[in-house]
């Protein structure tokens, strides 16, 4: 006997224009998609009694994530049920450009100028099913150098040490960094412990004089800005 709930049986042109990826990410952007959306999007089509967004949450769930699918070879995904060669190849290659883009030299990584450019580069943690901390290190013109994961785990003040956020940030000569931890349960509202250990960033970013120019909360297909809300940030 199948599984599958309803909805993964009712096809991608059946659903309203409002929750189909391809339509969302043209109308909206592709900054508000979920990982398995725009994975459904590379995937195209699923299988008999599957659509494609269906195939692409069973996909990163079978593979632990984003992070296990960009390990996965092709050849493992193309066995997983409803992928095969072809659509094993389009995962790897979209990959494999996302790693060059990650890759390229300092002249070629766009500056970070806003909380919404820093979210397109972390909006896959949506996906995550532990809350994670990642901190974006950036040099003196606002451009990446790095985007290391510090914490997996309950991220509270009592638990995420400051000189764990700025080892890296020392070590890779980071003149500012960007906060960001996902909330699992797709709600992006800041709690009084995410509140707290933002002001403790602050002040400790001060003393080292590594500015921390904004925490993001990650949720469903949305975040929260604390500097963009007035939140544990002085206002300039």
């Amino acid at each position: 006997m199948d599984s599958h709930p309803a909805s993964a049986w009712i096809t991608m042109k059946d659903l309203p224009e409002s929750e189909r990826p391809r339509e969302r990410l043209i109308q909206h952007g592709p900054a508000i998609l979920s990982a398995a959306e725009l994975l459904a999007i590379l995937l195209r089509t699923g299988r008999r009694g599957e659509n494609a967004l269906y195939l692409a949450h069973r996909l990163l769930q079978n593979c632990g994530g984003l992070a296990g699918l960009a390990r996965t070879p092709a050849h493992e995904l193309a066995r997983i049920p409803g992928v095969g060669l072809a659509k094993a190849a389009q995962i790897q290659a979209a990959l494999e450009l996302g790693r060059r883009v990650a890759a390229a030299t300092p002249e070629e990584r766009p500056p970070v100028r806003s909380a919404h450019d820093a979210y397109l580069l972390l909006a896959d943690m949506a996906d995550l099913e532990q809350e994670t901390l990642r901190v974006l290190l950036l040099d003196t013109r606002g451009r990446v150098l790095a985007i290391p994961t510090i914490y997996v785990g309950n991220v509270n003040t009592t638990l995420v040490r400051p000189a764990e956020i700025f080892r890296e940030a020392i070590r890779r000569n980071a003149v500012s960094l960007i906060i960001a931890h996902n909330h699992p349960s797709g709600d992006p509202a800041p709690s009084p412990e995410d509140i707290a250990l933002t002001r403790d960033l602050v002040a400790a970013g001060r003393l080292l004089g590594i500015g921390v120019l904004d925490h993001l909360i990650i949720g469903r297909g949305r975040y929260t800005s604390l500097r963009e809300h007035g939140v544990a940030f002085h206002t300039p």
